[in-house]
């Protein structure tokens, strides 16, 4: 926006009256931007107009011809400042700055906060891939922004099996002296160790670059001559890695493109109102391919149309913050005067971008999506106890969102015989039993906690670097410092990042209410009042693993009992203990039968049966 001299008209009205017509004589018919105070200190509401004085001059009409936000915003009134620009594309802009500055409770407001998620790619001699936000002060590549931290770990999952740069934390780069388990699972060349040349790992560090700006033909005709090249050196090896990269590619190609008729950039944005409640959802793709999408939920939306709305929401979504534009934006309302809004944009970023909102084809299929979703969120969105619940948690952890699944672990055992780990999940609606998962510990010493947490975490999450399960926002683990510890040190072997891990410890006299919170890094432990619902959620989410590792525990420690019992039977190898268990379909039912029923199975004599009775039931 140029720089100008704002002309700035003050009213200076009585201690409780706003003089309306006063005002609007001195107002100018010229385009700016206005602010509505109350007692001189609060901003009511921002607004821009092409003519501050009709426009202005609407909001003291009867009150009849008012609608209820209106009546209600003109009625604290107390003063009014407005700042005349040369354009109405200048007051677009200067608006937005102050809305997203002051945050007015009159005005529809996206609180988006949170920085969008990067792929960052550094500079070093071996560079790492990983996930980034915030300023992008560190010396590197950045790719995106992404719609979301999931669809970034979805795009870093797909390289390490395409092109394996590695992305594994620089502290545990530096201090390696044998490669870690991605380099067993061949999903990094360990550069850690020097198993891999400078120019090897520069080759797919290119490749990895090409296929994140969406050259991947350039990326496939590279890997080609390759392949062709190395199999004429006899380098048969190689030219196999080369062909799988080729097919993956191939594969990936013929999947990510099957709904689109371009590889353009294109945002799809649908809004909707329910219940007085707005969502606006954002569909993103980029060269062609679908990266993921984001509801978002406006405030002070009451008494606004959808179209409103949306206008709003695109203004302070592409105006003001660092935010890749696409080439196109599509969108589910017909928007009134646009001009203003798209000349904005292209003074902020330099290019133009088309808006569209009747669209055929795969784009009508997009926008479909995109209404599906905001009703899909939309229908999340109703207000439940759990609901309410996760909400408080969420600001108790400092998470700008709410969680979408959280884990939880636990360990049981009766003196290090028979232990156990259970894995409990919740997800957005409650606990999800489908997903809950118990894990029979094996080779550590009887009594050792740690050793029993650190098994069943790498047995979990070595399951999610293979794709098999989803990734939690949360994990929590029942224990103090050091199962934490236990917790951080297999995620950070694993190079699964972003996971909160927080450690639920009982208090001193181990009665509920008293827990306190260890979060990693965090010199001092957090505390939450007795009745607050985020301790209430968190001790529900810690006594249903505890409650899943005991019937899991006392299910192991009675069926390895009942197996013992066979076992100290004198005359009954493990061949009669098979016949046995093979001839009543287990061990209950040889638990359950008689003598004479156990004297029918081959080998076993009235005597022999007599035993095997007096065993079970004496």
């Amino acid at each position: 926006m140029k720089t100008t001299s704002p002309e700035l008209i003050e009213d200076n009205p009585a201690a409780h009256a706003f003089d309306a017509a006063q005002f609007l004589s001195t107002a100018p018919s010229k385009p700016g931007v206005y602010c509505m105070y109350e007692d001189q200190r609060e901003i009511l509401y921002v607004g821009k107009a092409k003519d501050l004085k009709k426009r202005l001059a609407s909001y003291f009409r009867s009150e009849q011809q008012l609608a209820p936000k209106t009546r209600a915003l003109v009625a604290r009134i107390t003063q009014i400042e407005v700042t005349v620009t040369h354009t109405e594309t200048e007051a677009l802009i200067l608006e937005n700055t102050l809305i997203k500055n002051h945050l007015p409770p009159y005005n529809i407001l996206l609180r988006d906060d949170k920085s969008y998620p990067y792929i960052y790619l550094s500079a070093d001699d071996f560079p790492r891939l990983s996930l980034h936000r915030g300023a992008k002060k560190a010396k590197g590549r950045y790719f995106g922004p992404y719609p979301s931290a999931k669809a970034v770990h979805q795009s870093l999952n797909l390289l390490q099996k395409l092109f394996p740069v590695r992305q594994c934390r620089d502290s545990f780069y530096r201090n390696r002296s044998r490669p870690c388990l991605q380099y067993q699972i061949k999903r990094c060349t360990a550069p850690c160790v020097q198993l891999i040349t400078p120019a090897a790992y520069a080759e797919d560090v290119q490749h990895a670059t090409l296929f994140l700006q969406g050259k991947s033909h350039s990326v496939i005709n590279q890997l080609v001559e390759k392949m062709q090249a190395a199999a004429q050196a006899l380098e048969y090896e190689q030219a196999a890695r080369y062909r799988d990269q080729i097919s993956h590619l191939r594969h990936l190609q013929e999947h990510q493109y099957a709904d689109t008729d371009s590889h353009q950039d294109i945002d799809i944005i649908a809004c909707l109102t329910r219940d007085n409640v707005a969502c606006v959802q954002v569909l993103s793709v980029r060269d062609g391919r679908y990266l993921g999408s984001r509801a978002y939920f406006p405030k002070q939306t009451q008494g606004n149309t959808e179209a409103e709305i949306l206008m709003a929401f695109l203004s302070q979504y592409y105006l003001g913050k660092e935010r890749g534009l696409p080439q196109e934006i599509i969108v589910n309302q017909v928007l009134d005067d646009t001009t203003a809004l798209l000349e904005a944009i292209k003074l902020e970023h330099g290019r133009g971008v088309r808006l569209d909102h009747k669209v055929r084809g795969a784009r009508a299929r997009w926008l479909d999506m995109a209404e599906d979703n905001v009703k899909t969120s939309l229908e999340q969105r109703k207000p439940t106890q759990y609901r309410e619940r996760l909400t408080v948690l969420s600001v108790a952890l400092q998470r700008d969102t709410l969680p979408e699944r959280m884990e939880c672990f636990d360990i049981s055992h009766m003196q290090g015989e028979a232990t156990v780990a259970s894995c409990v999940v919740f997800d957005a609606e409650g606990p999800n039993t489908s997903h809950y998962r118990r894990f029979n510990i094996k080779g550590i010493t009887g009594g050792d906690d740690y050793a029993a947490m650190k098994q069943a975490l790498t047995r979990r999450y070595q399951k999610l670097k293979d794709n098999e399960g989803i990734m939690p926002d949360i994990l929590f683990i029942d224990g103090g410092q050091g199962q934490v510890r236990q917790a951080l040190e297999v995620l950070d072997e694993l190079q699964i990042h972003d996971i909160q891990v927080i450690g639920v410890a009982k208090g001193s006299t181990r009665k509920p209410g008293l827990e306190t919170l260890i979060v990693p890094d965090v010199e001092t432990p957090l505390y939450l009042s007795k009745d607050s619902p985020a301790l209430h959620l968190i001790q529900h989410i810690r006594d249903e693993s505890h409650r899943f590792a005991i019937t899991g525990h006392r299910q192991r420690r009675a069926k390895a009992r009942r197996i013992s019992v066979l076992e100290d039977i004198e005359g009954i190898g493990s061949k009669r203990r098979q016949q046995l268990i093979t001839h009543f379909g287990g061990l209950q039912g040889v638990q359950r039968a008689g003598v004479e029923d156990l004297a029918q199975v081959p080998h076993i004599s009235q005597a022999l049966a007599q035993k095997i009775y007096d065993a079970f039931h004496h």
